[in-house]
């Protein structure tokens, strides 16, 4: 099984029934659609009758599966995930009615049963299709698209909401609370990346501090939580790691899905200043260094084919490294 020396490596598939999350704990194990549908009977038996079926593509933090035409089942695949439902039922209802972009519905929250020891929500089904599923014909508008719905994003009032910690992977937090983890990365990786460029990222990301006001995060804007239709982003899902604080960690997709003239678009409709996009760029090292260790090239989160990205993980790494040189020669 994959691994490193830091010990956290995950292992993911599109349809694997074991994942590992960033502290190396086994989920998914056991959450089938057979459990689901017990836990639908006994619990909510009006929906008994509908039918229960994975999604294409699946999370990790969460299983989805779909629950008739208009609704979706959402299990938290390891306790530590738990705390995102009723994070989700407070404030996606918040966030929706100030977005012009479809978001998760909550209607129902369940209870642990039928073997499953955790609570779990119901949701109504979004239409569209993840972009790593449909792929990108035309950046430049999804550039704007993403761009225009992070600003909307940041527009909404975060009196009362929820501040980085474990429940969001500490996005939102300061990007230095991955500082150990990007280290021995880099280290294990000599040889197959840009050490020196790397480091030289990582070093301009973690001496930046966000002194603005808290914004709306969503946390995980890739991809995989990108939904199109037409190709254009027609709803956003998955805001398990929502959280209030600093801006850079949805700032990720400048590198992971957009280059050149669709780069310069995302990021003029994001304002930001030099030291907001320094942290963005280690939030992207990371996410991509942590996708190359032990695994195979055509592995679906190396490849990238999993989150939707433009390049594989090592692609990313060279893209977040060149840009930051052109700025820093």
């Amino acid at each position: 099984m994959p691994h490193s020396r830091s010990g956290w490596q995950w292992q993911i598939g599109w349809s694997s029934p074991e994942v590992r999350d960033y502290n190396g704990n086994v989920q998914k194990v056991g959450i089938t659609a057979e459990v689901v549908s017990c836990l639908i009977s006994k619990q909510f038996p009006q929906w008994a009758q509908l039918e229960v079926r994975p999604v294409e593509l699946d999370g990790w933090d969460n299983t989805t599966f779909r629950l008739g035409d208009d609704k979706s089942v959402r299990l938290p695949s390891h306790e530590t995930n738990v705390t995102q439902i009723d994070k989700e039922h407070r404030w996606l209802p918040v966030l929706a009615a100030q977005l012009l972009v479809p978001i998760p519905r909550p209607i129902a929250k369940g209870r642990p049963g039928c073997g499953f020891p955790r609570p779990w929500s119901v949701y109504g089904w979004l239409e569209g299709e993840p972009a790593a599923l449909a792929g990108v014909a035309d950046h430049d508008r999804l550039a704007d698209d993403l761009g225009h719905f992070v600003a909307a994003l940041e527009r909404i009032s975060t009196e009362g909401g929820p501040a980085p910690g474990p429940h969001s992977f500490n996005r939102g937090g300061p990007v230095s609370a991955w500082d150990e983890q990007t280290r021995a990365t880099i280290d294990h990786l000599a040889g197959e990346i840009d050490v020196a460029g790397a480091l030289e990222v990582w070093e301009a990301a973690i001496a930046e501090e966000w002194d603005g006001p808290d914004v709306w995060v969503h946390g995980d804007l890739t991809g995989s939580n990108l939904l199109l239709r037409d190709d254009r982003m027609c709803g956003v899902i998955d805001f398990g790691g929502t959280a209030v604080g600093d801006p850079a960690c949805d700032l990720t997709a400048a590198w992971t899905m957009f280059e050149g003239a669709s780069r310069q678009r995302f990021m003029a409709t994001l304002p930001f200043d030099p030291g907001t996009w320094a942290r963005a760029r280690g939030w992207a090292l990371w996410k991509a260094l942590i996708e190359i260790p032990g695994r195979p090239l055509d592995d679906p989160g190396r490849s990238g084919a999993r989150f939707g990205w433009s390049w594989d993980a090592s692609g990313v790494v060279s893209q977040v490294i060149a840009d930051f040189r052109s700025l820093f020669p």
